[in-house]
């Protein structure tokens, strides 16, 4: 269910406004200022806590879910919601985004655990023991993979030798610093994206998402993201903390 369909969302770009300002960091690509990225990180937030049974309900007095995001002063940040006063609309009116510090002064005492996207931490890392092998018939062969490769290496005729080589180069880079392959949770289970440079070796031109096989002794290369995409997809889980994949 998602956040629009379990309560009406009036004034819903000013609440986004307010918990960006409650928890402040770069919220919107490029000079932009629209918060595309705290809406989607939201908006999925929100089907993962409904997924794992996560909002709590007062007794129709009230309901919260956990945003998994925190104020300058680390204080838990919650969506608050109370009863709908249109019968005509969903059962709940979304109030807007407090801190538990200001919930405690309503009285709120009791509050949601946030969501949990993985329960084995070393999927989160990188197995630089394992090779990775591209699916190069998706990425070539699917229009929205090709489109965003960068045009000089579509029209290459040694495209697949270029991406080889980027591969290699990438592995480097993550046996050089972990944090370089960063990981995104997609479908029940955690994957990971890495940079692939193809025009200028020092910069990304887009992520390749990687997970193990079963045997969990390589990686498949599936599908590449543009890098808005990729960090719209790592944020979930946490601000990635990477050379590489920023706003």
């Amino acid at each position: 269910m998602s956040l629009f369909t379990f309560a009406y969302c009036a004034d819903y770009d000013a609440k986004i406004a307010n918990l960006a300002s409650l928890s402040p960091e770069k919220w919107s690509f490029s000079s932009s200022n629209d918060n595309t990225i705290l809406k989607n990180y939201i908006e999925h937030t929100f089907l993962k806590i409904e997924e794992e049974n996560k909002i709590f309900e007062d007794n129709g007095r009230y309901a919260l879910f956990n945003t998994g995001l925190y104020s300058t002063f680390y204080e838990a940040i919650f969506g608050y919601f109370v009863p709908n006063k249109n019968p005509n609309r969903q059962t709940w009116y979304f109030d807007g985004f407090y801190t538990s510090y200001q919930l405690g002064m309503m009285g709120i005492v009791d509050y949601p655990p946030r969501a949990n996207y993985f329960k084995n931490p070393e999927a989160l890392v990188f197995d630089t023991n394992c090779d990775i092998f591209p699916q190069y018939k998706h990425i070539f062969n699917d229009p929205d993979n090709f489109l965003r490769i960068p045009e000089s290496i579509r029209n290459s005729a040694h495209k697949t030798v270029l991406f080889d080589g980027a591969i290699k180069r990438t592995k480097h880079m993550i046996d050089a610093n972990y944090k370089t392959a960063v990981p995104q949770y997609f479908k029940g289970r955690i994957q990971l994206l890495i940079p692939i440079c193809l025009v200028n070796e020092n910069k990304p031109d887009l992520a390749l998402v990687v997970s193990k096989n079963e045997a969990g002794n390589q990686y498949f290369g599936h599908t590449c993201l543009s890098l808005d995409m990729a960090y719209n997809n790592a944020r979930l889980i946490a601000r990635p903390d990477s050379a590489w994949l920023y706003p």
